[in-house]
């Protein structure tokens, strides 16, 4: 059986998405709920996130097998009675480049916004990406108009770099010397 990485912090599991998952989440949300053991809502997916998005995960995965950890990681909460809910995704836009950046995103399904799920999760992801030794910088686009997103980077020590580069958006980086988070539990 194949070890898929997860992380814990004080209310979530992140689980690091492989190509099963990513093909579930495409095609089959039932088999994506049984693969998180995790209820997955029916207004899956969380805000910005698409079957666009969820096919260059699925492919991203499928070109790049080692990439686990590098691309998507589902949000699980555990609620009352042990039962586990999908929340959120987040992750990065693939493997460091050569000058050891990756970018990261985040979402939180509308029904779960507003209560630190997200600064947490991301926290995490950050903590996962610098116990690499070759990310040397984490960098995180939004759009000015989404002030909740923004403060969700500015509690998690990014600062304001200029312009994106996607139109309209903004950016934010986080060097690796700026970075004074703990390490985070990983699960597997």
């Amino acid at each position: 059986m194949i070890s898929i990485p997860s992380l814990r912090t004080q209310r979530l599991e992140l689980v690091a998405g492989n190509v099963e998952m990513a093909q579930a989440e495409l095609h089959d949300k039932n088999k994506l709920a049984s693969l998180l053991m995790a209820e997955v809502p029916d207004n899956w997916p969380p805000p910005l996130n698409d079957a666009q998005s969820a096919k260059w995960f699925a492919d991203y995965l499928t070109q790049n097998p080692d990439a686990v950890g590098w691309i998507g990681w589902y949000f699980i909460l555990t609620v009352q009675n042990g039962r586990r809910a999908a929340i959120g995704n987040g992750g990065f836009k693939g493997k460091p480049d050569l000058s050891g950046t990756v970018e990261i995103g985040y979402s939180i399904m509308e029904q779960h916004q507003r209560k630190g799920y997200a600064p947490e999760a991301v926290t995490a992801l950050l903590a996962w990406a610098f116990a690499h030794s070759d990310v040397k910088r984490i960098i995180a686009q939004t759009f000015p108009d989404l002030h909740p997103s923004i403060r969700v980077l500015e509690k998690s020590g990014f600062l304001f770099a200029g312009k994106g580069l996607e139109e309209g958006a903004i950016l934010f980086e986080l060097p690796r010397e700026k970075w004074v988070g703990q390490p985070v539990e990983k699960s597997s």
